[in-house]
């Protein structure tokens, strides 16, 4: 529960931060999957290319092994949906850029069709959340598909391979599942196990530390839910899932009741859920755990039954971003051509990959992006003389930097483009060698180009409904409150509505805050509703705590009907 001051209003305009921009974090707790990935994916197709001397087709292949990127952190049935969508929506975007390649050559409409590519790539990205790299990846292949010398006989061949290679990155995103079937599941379960105790470490101390460590939290007990909620309620693994779940409802149980919480206790289960071992129980079976249990999960087969948002609810919101998107990548790209650099796509790419939840966001990625490139240009000037050995040099490069990338940029953005910038600029060279100065010139300028012309159109075109967005959140967000006051009121409501009520109400706090946090980096706009925003969450979480304690009271009296024991205490 915040006790921080609210306030009615935030300025207009914010200070554009520096500080911590780029300063390196964490590194990602699988980085390792999608560095490996991608090499296990780009280097078959690249080394058969190589044999056959045809690596001036690297590049339709590589739009396709590149796809090796995405849903890692989806459980595997999932995984399997979102990387077809994925391949399938590369191809369609190569499509478009291929047809347009073949039938003009003026650099205007080029740009223009890539413009407009890659604002879609965006909204449709963000808005079926596909997660990282997100709309970059395949901004990058269309728009270079653009301006790819190509006939209309070219583009079904062309098409094939990166089909092929989509393909074959598509069975590298899965077959870890051959070794570690539950991997993602238990990767989010232990993510939420660990976040809940660190609440319960921070609750009590400094008051900020506390809300951020409160935040995470609940988004980590959310996203462990919507992880496991997209798993099969039953066959092999089901035994699998409602363990996992038992402990995300430790988790929540943490959350709501931090001062009872044991964090070594949490994080004891958290470790024991890496490898393949059996999950850990979290109650004494002998004193009727499993008949609690069995209550605490009725609420989930609600939830697998609701029926999904529509996508174009989820798209409606996003057209601020769509038209900032289109607008800095077009002028991105008529600034290069007005210059007279050779690659305007280059420009267009680095204005659709600043692109954030908000302005304050897109600042900071616009600083990492321009020191990253900066520093990829001179990273390729000391690569290049190796990489001109031969073409196999070239080849052994490029892998070498699509790892390097993928281990980085988890760490801080900027790491990761000092190598995606020499990655990039070595495919252009697939098709034959170039002068390293003129590329390395060429990609400075566009990247200042790309950045200043992009981070330009970001300000001139504010999303003036993000403060629409907070009061449709905050009025969710009491909606479910209501409605969970209104089971706790009921002496004999069922242990299934609660706790779909619990998770109902939980996400839209969740979805208030993140709502809140991205319109609170928006400029020009009207004041933002800063005091309901406090107030509900202040009351959701009071909600939230009085239905743990419900439920824990209820666990802990209800005889079980085998031993005559009372059940087990649910808190941590």
């Amino acid at each position: 529960m915040s006790s921080a001051t609210p306030t009615s209003a935030i300025p207009l305009r914010r200070r554009l931060p520096l500080a911590g921009v780029l300063r390196p974090g964490r590194p990602s707790d699988i980085w390792f999957k999608p560095a490996l990935s991608v090499v296990a994916a780009v280097a078959p197709p690249n080394l058969i290319l190589l044999a056959l001397g045809r690596l001036d087709l690297a590049m339709y292949t590589m739009a396709g092994s590149l796809c090796a990127l995405y849903a890692h952190n989806r459980p595997y049935a999932a995984r399997a949906r979102v990387l077809a969508r994925v391949v399938l929506g590369m191809l369609g975007g190569v499509a478009v850029a291929l047809v347009t390649a073949s039938l003009t050559r003026d650099a205007v409409v080029l740009v223009t069709v890539g413009a407009l590519l890659a604002a879609a790539q965006k909204v449709l990205c963000d808005a079926t959340r596909v997660g990282p790299p997100g709309n970059v990846v395949l901004t990058f292949i269309s728009s270079a598909s653009l301006f790819a010398p190509q006939t209309l006989g070219q583009v079904p061949g062309h098409l094939a391979l990166a089909a092929a290679a989509g393909a074959w990155a598509w069975l590298v995103g899965m077959a870890p599942a051959l070794l570690r079937p539950t991997g993602p599941e238990r990767r989010a379960t232990a993510q939420a196990l660990n976040a809940a105790a660190a609440y319960a470490e921070a609750h009590g101390a400094d008051e900020g530390r506390a809300r951020a460590a409160r935040a995470a939290g609940y988004a980590a007990v959310q996203a462990a839910w919507q992880t496991l909620l997209s798993l099969p309620a039953d066959g092999a693994r089901a035994a699998t899932r409602h363990a996992l779940e038992r402990l995300v409802v430790r988790a929540e149980v943490a959350l709501a009741a931090p001062s009872d919480a044991d964090p070594e206790r949490l994080r004891t289960w958290a470790r024991a859920l890496r490898g393949t071992g059996r999950v850990p129980r979290t109650g004494d079976p002998r004193t009727g755990d499993s008949r609690a249990a069995a209550d605490e999960l009725l609420g989930v087969a609600a939830e697998l039954g609701a029926r999904p948002v529509p996508l174009w609810h989820r798209l409606v919101p996003l057209a601020p971003l769509g038209v900032r998107t289109a607008l800095g990548c077009a002028l991105a790209g008529y600034a290069s051509l007005a210059l007279g650099i050779g690659r305007p796509y280059w420009a267009l790419v680095t204005a659709a990959a600043l692109y954030q939840a908000n302005l304050t966001l897109t600042w900071s990625r616009t600083v990492q992006r321009v020191v990253g490139n900066l520093g990829g240009a001179l990273v390729f000037a000391a690569v290049a003389p190796l990489a001109h050995l031969g073409q196999a040099a070239l080849v052994l490069c490029c892998l070498l930097f699509a790892f390097g990338a993928e281990a980085l940029i988890s760490r801080n953005y900027w790491l990761g483009t000092l190598c995606v910038t020499p990655m990039a600029l070595l495919i252009t060279e697939f098709t034959g060698y170039q002068e390293p100065g003129v590329l390395i010139t060429e990609r400075i300028v566009d990247t200042l180009v790309g950045a200043l012309v992009g981070f330009a159109a970001a300000v001139a075109v504010t999303n003036r409904r993000a403060g629409d967005r907070v009061e449709e959140a905050v009025a969710a967000a009491d909606r479910a409150r209501e409605r969970a006051a209104r089971l706790l009121a009921e002496p004999h409501a069922a242990p299934g509505a609660l706790d779909a009520a619990h998770r109902a109400l939980a996400a839209a706090l969740v979805e208030l805050r993140a709502t809140a946090d991205a319109a609170a980096g928006e400029w020009w706009q009207r004041a933002l509703p800063q005091e309901r925003v406090v107030r509900a969450e202040q009351a959701g979480h009071r909600t939230l705590a009085a239905m743990v304690r419900r439920r824990t009271d209820a666990g802990a009296a209800r005889p079980d009907q085998d031993t005559g024991t009372t059940t087990e205490d649910v808190r941590p």
